[in-house]
């Protein structure tokens, strides 16, 4: 009678962990942009954060994409040891202005490549490149579709763009959100998201993770409760 209490508790237990691992493992694995969110009209630095999805081969070069419909005056990058970073700028249609001068042409795509193996973001490694973009488009948001480079000759298109009120893509790309800005354009700040709505650099949502330990202490109290009116008293 015991065994089976146990058994039974333990496999609540179990149910439980999978299913933490389940609603919280499975938005870290994208490339996305951090922090995903910022002010039209503002300046932002992001980090372009780039996992390992691959057992076998090492991710040499990453590629990003910067909408020339939407273009951005100023693209500054920061240093990465072991990479190189290069950008190739596409002349404007319509030009924009930064600071009274005008702009004919903006950065539309950045190529950050490995300079040897040990540079390589590796199996369960990840890597960030950071960008400094300003002043931001007056846009809802900002797509950038990304390209990463493995070993093996193997190239991921992380090109989907997410529909609202649809599944999230197999391959979804790095999008940037854009709230109304306040006028300055060196001042302004993404608004603070509430807490109940909060989302962490990934993209996933703080109450996923929340929700997989309440489910893990509501296993965990159920099997110490069955093994406790199994138990004879003394």
């Amino acid at each position: 009678m015991l065994r089976s209490v146990l058994a039974r508790a333990t496999v609540v237990a179990g149910v439980a962990a999978v299913t933490t691992l389940a609603l919280a493992g499975p938005a870290s694995a994208h490339v996305t942009v951090n922090p995903n969110s910022a002010t039209q009209g503002g300046y932002t630095k992001v980090a372009f954060r780039v996992p390992n999805e691959k057992d076998t081969a090492n991710t040499t070069a990453v590629e990003v994409n910067l909408p020339v419909e939407t273009p951005i005056a100023s693209v500054s990058l920061k240093p990465l040891p072991g990479w190189t970073a290069a950008t190739v700028k596409t002349k404007l249609a319509t030009p924009i202005k930064k600071h009274d001068r005008e702009i004919t042409e903006a950065v539309t795509k950045i190529t950050w490549t490995a300079v040897d193996a040990n540079s390589q973001v590796k199996p369960g490694q990840f890597q960030e490149f950071e960008v400094s973009l300003g002043p931001l488009p007056e846009t809802g948001q900002i797509v950038f579709k990304a390209l990463q480079t493995y070993s093996d000759g193997d190239i991921v298109r992380w090109i989907d763009v997410p529909a609202p009120g649809q599944e999230e893509p197999e391959h979804p790309a790095p999008v940037l959100k854009l709230a109304a800005g306040s006028g300055d354009a060196h001042g302004a700040a993404a608004p603070a998201a509430s807490s109940a709505g909060h989302k962490d650099e990934d993209g996933s949502t703080d109450w996923l993770g929340l929700a997989g330990v309440v489910l893990g202490l509501a296993g965990l109290a159920a099997g110490l409760l069955a093994y406790r009116r199994a138990t004879p008293r003394a």
